[in-house]
């Protein structure tokens, strides 16, 4: 006989741990924080994922799974790679749009750095950026929005490090909003890049 059906996935479970991560960091997260986030109790939770680090665990697994589909999903939406680019960026960096939740996934992303589990999850996570990253670039290489010699691969980690290094800045800054940082700092980035003798961007979709 099946067994019963889950009331609650997995996935709504860890979106909203990110939820949670956003408001208290990972030092105040706990399974019942979370459980009440989406209408269970916490035992559900130590059934699923065990303890507090096997939901953080689980977390940094999701979001190396989900980090191809993210970029396939931006990029169907965008006719022009610059633009899914832009979209990209700015989307991957939603859940820290206030110096708070940044401050607080930042503490996530040191326990990232000291937890050789967790390291190796988010190392994953990375991978699949700069992956992401680099096709949206060569794809703006082959409809001309960049220049043919743009190096891809490396302009693709530096809009990973923009994209970290802005978020913090603006964090200590707090000068209007994140989305508007990311942006500015990215066309800057880019703009070097681009092909002069192409005047304007293709259109999107309506």
């Amino acid at each position: 006989m099946a067994g019963r059906p889950r009331s609650v996935e997995d996935a709504v479970i860890l979106r909203a741990a990110v939820e949670v991560i956003g408001r208290v960091g990972p030092s105040g997260l706990t399974l019942a924080a979370v459980a009440g986030e989406v209408g269970l109790v916490a035992a559900t939770l130590v059934q699923r994922f065990g303890s507090k680090r096997g939901l953080l665990l689980a977390l940094a697994e999701r979001s190396a799974i989900d980090t191809g589909p993210f970029y396939e999903r931006v990029r169907e939406r965008h006719r022009a790679p610059l633009k899914a680019l832009r979209a990209v960026v700015v989307e991957s960096m939603a859940p820290m749009d206030s110096p708070k939740s940044f401050a607080n996934h930042l503490a996530f992303l040191c326990l990232d750095l000291t937890d050789p589990e967790l390291h190796l999850r988010a190392l994953a996570v990375h991978n699949a950026h700069q992956h992401g990253l680099r096709g949206l670039l060569d794809d703006a290489v082959a409809t001309g929005e960049l220049r043919a010699d743009t190096d891809t691969t490396r302009l693709a980690r530096s809009v990973r490090a923009m994209t970290a290094g802005a978020g913090l800045v603006w964090a200590l800054d707090r000068e209007g909003s994140l989305t508007q940082r990311l942006q500015d700092e990215l066309d800057v980035l880019v703009a070097p890049h681009t092909n002069p003798a192409r005047d304007e961007h293709p259109k999107e979709h309506s």
